[in-house]
């Protein structure tokens, strides 16, 4: 396996936000608490108190949520108060969704596995989030596979992860191949969520990656104080607010925005935000209507019929677990910094903010092919009308570029206007016209040279064009696009290829060819 790395910023696919936390830009230190780095950890540790209590619910939990499962991971050792979680998470996208939803794994899983080498007196659980309770179903209705969407389609509503998955069995049969692994998981499993856990831990179950659902009772117990305060005070749309300006006024776009209650009310075919009027809480889009009592009797008994949006969230996981980091991409990073107030509000602390691993796979053929056009894999990150000027120049004999003639013009141009302004200055504005318009036709000539050299090497440049298309699917990155099965499929040992060869602490962008 190749292995090559390179800046991220190069790339032109992340947003300034994320590569200025990644650069550690001073600015952003106000909204963050350690960085990610190995050492950084140790102060993490000390930081992070989880009582025995919430240890032994956590654990209840997971039992109950792995029961269908014969071979899963060590849950107990989640008891001991040694053992800390680090976690990434997603939406429940059909057949894991897009490549770079295995990558947050991947990087769960070594982060873990450099953690346990780094502090041996400690025990580290990689930890996969289950966005169950989220509710934009056209997120995760399909996945991209050798160049085809499939598409679920469904009556059901409300909150993903309690769907009836069983219906995949038709987008199963339409498969080019057979894959036993989602036919286990979508056809012997009655929710979305369970049949994740288990396609999962059939993939990562023994590197120790444990899946967690927060959408639990006895989970949500613990998140209680906060969902009350929250109906009463609504502390956090201020807290969230303050944050968000102060990254604004640095220049920056951010990702979310609170509301006044970051709440929604759950039920089944339902999730929809609650809000408040005069004293009523009203569930939107429904007839729902509660006061604030009744609405708090309704989460002491049934706190499951409660859910956090995005703002809070992140303060539930970090509520429920012995977490030490969270794992996300360029658009997660960047809202979680909006939050920091909100985890020093109820004295909750901060992860660590790590940025997943970022990759673009080349089989040996695309290999190959780059090697015969000449390119180095960097140079198609390039946008298709650069790499195509890049690959003519690199390619042709001939000088594509008047530059040297465009260079004798501005010296010829400029005795010219010394002339003129000796007799009358008055002429300067009529010469520099004239020097503007026959500029222009240099660049004009120029474009119809390199137009008509690109022409000589046709089948060249639709080779590279078509090199970049299958690399980078629509123009985008290819952990967007592509489903990991576009590999898997064919190399077995795709997944462990990726476990052995990325450093999750190395933030910059992988590129791996055979």
């Amino acid at each position: 396996m190749n292995h090559q790395s390179l800046p991220l910023s190069v790339t032109g696919a992340f947003p300034t936000l994320f590569l200025d936390y990644i650069a550690q830009k001073q600015s952003l230190k106000p909204f963050y608490g350690q960085f990610p780095t190995i050492d950084n950890f140790e102060k993490q540790i000390e930081s992070k108190t989880f009582d025995t209590k919430k240890r032994q619910t956590l654990v209840t939990a997971l039992e109950r949520q792995y029961k269908a499962i014969k071979v899963k991971p060590e849950l107990s050792k989640l008891l001991n108060t040694n053992t800390f979680t680090v976690t990434t998470g997603h939406q429940l996208n059909i057949f894991t969704g897009p490549l770079y939803v295995v990558y947050k794994i991947v990087t769960a899983i070594n982060l873990a596995k450099a953690l346990k080498a780094k502090y041996p007196n400690y025990d580290f659980v990689p930890v996969y989030w289950l966005a169950s309770e989220d509710h934009d179903f056209e997120e995760i209705s399909s996945f991209n596979l050798f160049g085809k969407k499939y598409n679920w389609q469904t009556q059901q509503r409300g909150a993903v992860g309690r769907m009836n998955p069983r219906e995949l069995g038709n987008a199963i049969k339409i498969l080019p191949e057979k894959v036993p692994v989602f036919e286990k998981a979508y056809l012997k499993n009655n929710t979305l969520a369970d049949a994740v856990r288990c396609y999962m831990n059939d993939l990562f179950g023994a590197e120790g990656l444990v899946c967690i659902d927060g959408d639990d009772p006895d989970l949500k117990k613990q998140f209680l104080p906060v969902i009350e305060d929250e109906l009463t005070n609504q502390s956090t749309f201020d807290i969230v607010k303050k944050t968000t300006d102060d990254i604004e006024s640095l220049g920056y776009h951010t990702q979310i925005s609170p509301r006044e209650i970051n709440l929604f009310y759950l039920d089944e075919q339902l999730r929809e935000r609650i809000t408040e009027k005069d004293g009523q809480y009203h569930v939107m889009n429904t007839d729902l209507v509660f006061d604030k009592e009744s609405l708090l009797k309704i989460a002491q008994s049934s706190p499951q019929k409660i859910s956090p949006n995005v703002v809070l969230r992140p303060l539930y996981q970090e509520v429920i677990l012995p977490n030490l980091a969270y794992i996300g991409g360029p658009s997660e990073v960047p809202y979680w910094l909006q939050l920091k107030g909100v985890f020093e509000h109820y004295q909750v602390p901060f992860p660590i903010l790590m940025p997943r691993n970022f990759v673009l796979y080349v089989t040996e053929a695309n290999q190959q092919k780059a090697e015969k056009l000449g390119l180095k894999i960097e140079d198609l990150f390039e946008e298709d009308n650069k790499l195509k000027k890049k690959f003519l120049a690199q390619t042709t004999t001939a000088t594509l570029s008047l530059d040297d003639e465009k260079a004798d013009f501005e010296q010829l141009f400029n005795r010219i206007l010394a002339k003129a302004a000796a007799i009358d200055k008055s002429l300067e504005g009529t010469v520099n016209a004239e020097k503007t318009k026959l500029l222009s036709s240099l660049e004009n000539l120029e474009k119809r040279i390199q137009k008509a050299e690109e022409r000589n090497y046709e089948s060249e440049v639709s080779q590279v064009l078509g090199l970049k298309s299958k690399l980078f699917p629509n123009g985008g990155l290819q952990e967007r696009h592509d489903n990991f099965l576009n590999f898997f499929a064919n190399d077995s040992k795709f997944l462990q290829k990726l476990l052995d060869t990325i450093d999750a602490l190395d933030y910059r962008f992988n590129v791996l060819s055979e």
